[in-house]
């Protein structure tokens, strides 16, 4: 069973940065890793996707803002995230599969998530 743990969250003001931090384990398998944040009142949104070949997929709202890299260790990945509106405001979550499947909302396997405030 993929187990995945956020961490980094915090609050910050506008135009600052945060970093968030995603450790996977349980697997023996490439996994294919995502962030996705659910905005106040609203459903999951697709934020970042990183394959398991390092290709990465940002949503146009974090284009320039935001980067997801691999932190060394393939189970970890990290979310650079820059340039912080009020907008950004979420609940931010990690999410990993064994198909690649870029932003869609369909991953098998969720962290608890962690929040993310921008005043």
């Amino acid at each position: 069973q993929v187990q995945l743990v956020e961490s980094g969250g915090g609050s910050v003001q506008a135009g600052g940065s945060l970093k968030l931090s995603c450790v996977a384990s349980g697997y023996t398998l490439p996994l294919h890793m995502a962030w996705f944040r659910r905005l106040p009142g609203q459903g999951r949104e697709g934020v970042a996707a990183i394959a398991g070949d390092g290709r990465t997929n940002y949503a146009d709202s974090v284009k320039g803002r935001f980067t997801i890299s691999r932190d060394g260790a393939k189970n970890v990945i990290v979310l650079q995230m820059g340039s912080l509106k009020p907008e950004d405001t979420a609940m931010y979550y990690c999410a990993a599969d064994f198909v690649n499947k870029q932003l869609a909302r369909s991953y098998d396997y969720w962290g608890q998530g962690t929040q993310v405030t921008v005043s």
